[in-house]
């Protein structure tokens, strides 16, 4: 991941109505949740969620899809990923036993495999 990617994906993330939108699409898993429900579960105005899902898609977050007269939204766990194997990148310059629990959770969402890819349109 490149500097610029990481700021756009940390600035989306540094709101924290975003970040509990985030949050909330990463535990949907790959299904991902309706705007709807979303709007409901956080208790969001329409306006405001729709500004705040246009921030994440474009740093690259959450990916949408059309089913029947729903949009759904999850997460990029690839996008996640890479954030947080940029974040870690040069761990403790040498010590990396600071970081080692950190390293297992990025190692972690590196293995799940397709699982934890959205849901593309084909």
């Amino acid at each position: 991941m490149e500097s610029k990617a990481a700021v756009a994906s940390l600035s989306a993330l540094g709101h924290e109505g975003r970040l509990t939108i985030f949050r909330l699409l990463v535990k949907a898993g790959p299904a991902g949740v309706a705007a709807g429900e979303i709007a409901r579960r956080l208790d969001s105005l329409p306006n405001t969620l729709s500004a705040n899902l246009n921030v994440l898609s474009h740093a690259g977050l959450i990916v949408s899809r059309r089913e029947g007269r729903s949009i759904l939204y999850s997460a990029d766990f690839a996008a996640m990923s890479a954030l947080l194997g940029f974040l870690m990148e040069d761990c403790c310059d040498g010590a990396p036993e600071i970081c080692a629990p950190l390293g297992d959770i990025v190692a972690k969402a590196a293995d799940c495999g397709p699982a934890c890819q959205p849901a593309r349109p084909s």
